[in-house]
This record gives C-alpha cells, structure tokens and sequence, in this order.
C-alpha cells in the first residue's frame, strides 16, 4: 500500500517512519510537516492509506480529510481523547493516541491491510458478487442475492432472498455503496440502498420492490425516481 504521513511535529513524523518500515507491505511515499502542502499533495496524487495528525496549524486533520474529493483510508492521530467521534465520522480506519506505541500502531496497520485487501477482492469480483467481514469471517455476497441494504448506525444489514437472515457488516451505507456497481444500486435514503431491478414500483415516494417490500424515497435522493423512470 501506498501511503503518506501529515504532522506538524518532525518527531512524530521519525516515528511513523521507523514503524512503517516494519511492514514491507507498507511504502511510504512522502511525509509533510506542513498540512497544506500534504493537501496539494493528496489532490494531485493517489494513495492507499494515510496517517495525518489532526491538531495542526492552518488546516486541522480533520478538517483536511472532510475536503478530499478522494479519500483514501485514514489513520488520524493526535495528542487528544475527544476526537474520536469526528475521526469515524469520517470513516477513519482507526484513531492512534500519542505517544503512539509499537504494538498500537500494528493493530491500526492490520485493520487498514484487511480493509485493502477486501477491497481489492471486491474489484475483482465487482461484476457478480462483493466481499464482506461478517462475525469475524469474510463472506462472499452475490449481487443478484441482495434484496436491499439497510443501515443500523455502526453496521448494514444486507438483506438476502436466499435467506431470512440477513449479513450484518460494520460499515457504512457509503462504503459498501462505492463496493456496488454504480449502474445496479442505488441510495433511496439515509438508511437504503436498494438494487435498481428489483424495483417494480414506485409510488408516493415510496418504493415497492418485487419481493413486496416497501421502503421510502427521502428528498435528499429522490432523483432516483427520475433515473429509475428514464433507464
């Protein structure tokens, strides 16, 4: 994997240099001591993975990650407790609390490689199914098996038809979105996503699958009766 390191603390930088280098699965393309220069950088430029502390002069972490078009998985650090909630706002793969130790540090870098390499087998499984941790096991989901996509707060529910037991991962709406084919799913709400196919109707901003199941068009997506009524 790719990766850059931000931080405005030459130390910290030293730091996550010398732990990278004990992952040959890790190159470390570029650090910054200057947060604007690391944004030029990330616009310009594709990464894996990123480690940027979020307490810096002129541009916060944070603030930096939330401005990416493109984001790559994030690993914030800092000196502070109260930014965890910002940091899986945004979807980091983990959060480090400095001084960051060794063993630390090799935890976040293990969830970061198995958030790669699923994303990886999905790419190349795009076209009939999507990979996906469920109780501590990767599970392989068939696209044409998906009835629709719920979220729950931390965690999805995938809805199966093959089952009445649906497949709980702890993930986004967004980011199993950006798993699925743009052009076979779509977000019908904060809470859906929904297989266009298997919408037989809509109505009253609600959408009927063939299956019967009723869900609701919120106004923030409802351009998706549009795209469904034109395609």
């Amino acid at each position: 994997m790719n990766c850059i390191a931000i931080d405005d603390e030459p130390l910290a930088l030293q730091i996550l240099e010398k732990y990278m280098s004990s992952f040959p699965l890790l190159n470390l393309v570029k650090t910054f001591d200057d947060a604007v220069e690391g944004a030029v950088f990330l616009r310009n430029n594709s990464v894996d993975l990123l480690f940027i502390d979020i307490n810096m002069p002129d541009l916060s972490g944070l603030d930096l990650v939330s401005q990416l078009a493109q984001k790559p998985m994030v690993i914030f650090t800092t000196a502070y407790k109260n930014f965890a909630h910002e940091g899986f706002e945004l979807e980091a793969v983990d959060y480090l609390l400095k001084p960051i130790s060794f063993e630390r540090f090799e935890k976040a870098v293990h969830k970061a490689l198995d958030r790669y390499q699923f994303k990886k087998a999905n790419q190349e499984e795009v076209s009939g199914s999507i990979v996906v941790r469920s109780e501590y096991k990767m599970i392989k989901v068939a696209l044409n098996d998906i009835e629709y996509i719920e979220g729950m707060e931390d965690y999805i529910k995938i809805h199966l038809q093959s089952t009445r037991h649906p497949v709980l991962t702890l993930m986004s709406l967004k980011g199993i979105l950006e798993m699925l084919p743009e052009n076979q799913f779509s977000r019908i709400h904060r809470s859906y996503i929904v297989p266009d196919i298997f919408v037989k109707s809509i109505q009253n901003k609600k959408v009927k699958l063939v299956t019967d199941i009723e869900l609701p068009v919120s106004d923030s997506y409802v351009g998706f009766i549009e795209r469904w009524k034109n395609r």
